[in-house]
């Protein structure tokens, strides 16, 4: 039996233009597992409010992390997709997707099935389940199974927050790096925020953030005084995720903490919130605190370790 897998990713502008990162943002925003409001006090304020201004600013931060290939996100999920392909083997098929933007998952569910596949997995970019990310896509998945409904229906496969093989791809991320966490040099594994309000509903994302952490944490040997999780991202006015990234970086060279590394466990490829967010931004809030050393360990993007951990985990499901 052929095997077709799609990798997905949430998504990412087609080019770091104003008109494009609206189109963007207007199909992000207006996703209901995105922003959990109702409609009729929603989508007044994204068309009167937001698309008027946030898209000429997130426009110049696309610029700043775009390069010759384009996106980030973009091409470091392809190149992660065909290593995983290669890793694979003949008999399957791995290609690649974007729940918002291109190229779309529907369009490559529908090459794969072209292809000849027999049987679809849908591998989720996003090794922490959260019904803003990971159900996000399975309803882009759903939507495209019902209209298709003479081709194999696929099969979302499941979170890994503390898989095996992934946490040692992260833990061999921090050891290229050249750091050695310790009490005054910590480890910040910053993942990217979410609202209070969908956990206290039963979304199992922090709790699986916490796994990552602590998994990746035992696997480098560290003491719970040489690492901090922080979650980063936040938007709008309600409550988000605590301990919030910034505020907790800024109180460390108080307590004498002047050296940090940064880890982004919740993404396999780097983008714009690890490049800019974290590389940047927290850098310039770290140091304008005190800080006197940042460095920023780069996102598993195309690593063969991180190939292989994936692999791991389609062969389980096979």
């Amino acid at each position: 039996m052929r095997v077709g897998v799609l990798l997905a990713q949430l998504g990412t502008p087609d080019e770091p233009t104003v008109p494009a990162v609206r189109r963007y943002l207007r199909e992000f925003l207006a996703d209901r597992r995105v922003v959990d409001l109702p409609r009729i006090v929603w989508l007044p304020i994204l068309y009167g409010i937001i698309l008027r201004t946030r898209p000429k600013r997130s426009a110049a931060l696309y610029e700043r992390v775009w390069t010759e290939r384009g996106s980030p996100l973009l091409f470091h999920t392809a190149d992660l997709a065909a290593r995983l392909d290669e890793a694979l083997g003949d008999d399957i098929s791995v290609t690649y997707g974007m729940r918002i933007g291109n190229p779309s998952i529907a369009s490559r569910l529908d090459a794969l099935v072209a292809a000849g596949a027999e049987r679809l997995l849908v591998l989720s970019g996003f090794p922490q389940y959260s019904t803003a990310t990971t159900l996000s896509v399975q309803d882009a998945v759903d939507e495209w199974a019902a209209a298709h409904p003479d081709a194999p229906t696929p099969t979302m496969m499941p979170s890994f927050p503390d898989h095996a093989p992934y946490i040692e791809a992260l833990a061999a991320s921090v050891r290229a790096a050249g750091v050695t966490p310790s009490a005054s040099a910590p480890l910040v594994m910053s993942f990217h925020g979410l609202p209070k309000k969908f956990v206290e509903r039963g979304d199992p994302y922090a709790t699986e953030c916490e796994q990552t952490a602590r998994a990746l944490a035992a696997a480098l040997g560290l003491a719970p005084e040489d690492w901090r999780l922080v979650y980063q991202s936040r938007f709008g006015r309600s409550a988000w995720l605590e301990p919030y990234a910034v505020p907790t970086v800024e109180a460390l060279p108080a307590e004498g903490i002047k050296e940090i590394s940064v880890i982004s466990p919740s993404f396999l490829a780097d983008c714009l919130e690890t490049i800019d967010e974290l590389g940047r931004e927290l850098r310039e809030s770290f140091e304008e605190a005190g800080g006197e050393s940042f460095t920023r360990i780069p996102c598993l993007n195309s690593d063969p370790a991180a190939a292989a951990a994936l692999a791991a985990l389609v062969r389980a499901a096979l």
